[in-house]
């Protein structure tokens, strides 16, 4: 049975660097939203501030971030997860240096529905936890105002070593009956060109592309360090409260990753393919 994860965001944030670099590519792809130009000429009293929404936004940090791309903005970041919303609001809610405002609220973003205009709709490496997410874009592209933008990136890599391992040790006989399948979540997450065609065919301007990163991850075993703070979340939260077989998942799971990933000379090498779409709304 599927239960939500829980998040541990300290665990999330011990590779904040590379878990950041595909916001920032997003963020430099992600056009001007209504009312920049006249804002950047000062004639701001020409124009209310940007209106901006993140999905998904977890411990808030990247969410920070558009606040640097747009100051005076209102920012909203939406979560499920209580323990991420608390670490956002805690390091990020208020007042922002160019006196927009940065606020923080729970929302499942598999039944969010924009609740007011909004000039720009993002979502950072969290709708691979929404299934049919696809089904919720012409809503999202609603509640945008007349050139507004969505735009989102998710990991493709679910048919990698990390993932696929993972799936096949929840298979195993040992564990299927207490994970069932819980390390095979991700099967939802389309193809780039299909992300081009959905978000074509509703009408928008649309850029699509993909980048895999060659992540040099430092230590001992760092691939599962890696998704403990992620994929792993759904397995350790099913088997919270059961030290024993955590234990013992994990230690198989570290052989796994140990020869699915051998480290080098300079660390180990984890190839980590992103997708990402910015679609503009006429």
């Amino acid at each position: 049975m599927y239960s939500a994860p829980t998040w541990d965001p300290q665990q999330y944030l011990r590779h904040s660097g590379h878990r950041t670099r595909p916001f920032l590519d997003l963020l430099g792809r992600i056009p001007d939203l209504p009312g920049d130009a006249a804002r950047a000429a000062g004639r701001t009293g020409d124009v209310r501030p940007a209106r901006i929404a993140d999905l998904g936004c977890g411990p808030g940090n990247v969410t920070a971030l558009l606040a640097d791309r747009w100051p005076d903005a209102h920012i909203t970041g939406f979560d499920l997860s209580p323990e991420m919303l608390e670490q956002a609001e805690k390091h990020y809610a208020g007042t922002t240096s160019g006196g927009g405002w940065l606020d923080f609220r729970p929302a499942d973003a598999a039944h969010w529905t924009p609740d007011e205009p909004y000039d720009l709709i993002v979502s950072n490496a969290a709708l691979q936890w929404v299934p049919n997410h696809p089904e919720s874009f012409p809503l999202w592209l609603e509640g945008l105002t007349p050139g507004g933008t969505l735009a989102f990136q998710v990991p493709g890599n679910f048919t990698s070593p990390s993932h696929a391992l993972l799936g096949e040790l929840c298979d195993t006989p040992q564990w299927h009956s207490r994970l069932a399948d819980q390390g095979r979540r991700f099967v939802h997450i389309l193809e780039p060109a299909d992300y081009l065609t959905r978000l074509t065919d509703l009408g928008c301007q649309v850029d699509v592309w993909e980048t895999t990163y060659s992540q040099l991850l430092p230590g001992e075993d760092p691939v599962l360090d890696w998704v403990k703070g992620t994929a792993l979340r759904p397995v350790l939260t099913a088997l919270a409260g059961d030290d024993e077989a955590i234990q013992t998942f994990l230690d198989q799971y570290r052989t796994l990753l140990r020869q699915a990933y051998p480290p080098g000379r300079h660390g180990t090498v984890f190839p980590f393919r992103r997708i990402f779409a910015v679609a503009r709304k006429p």
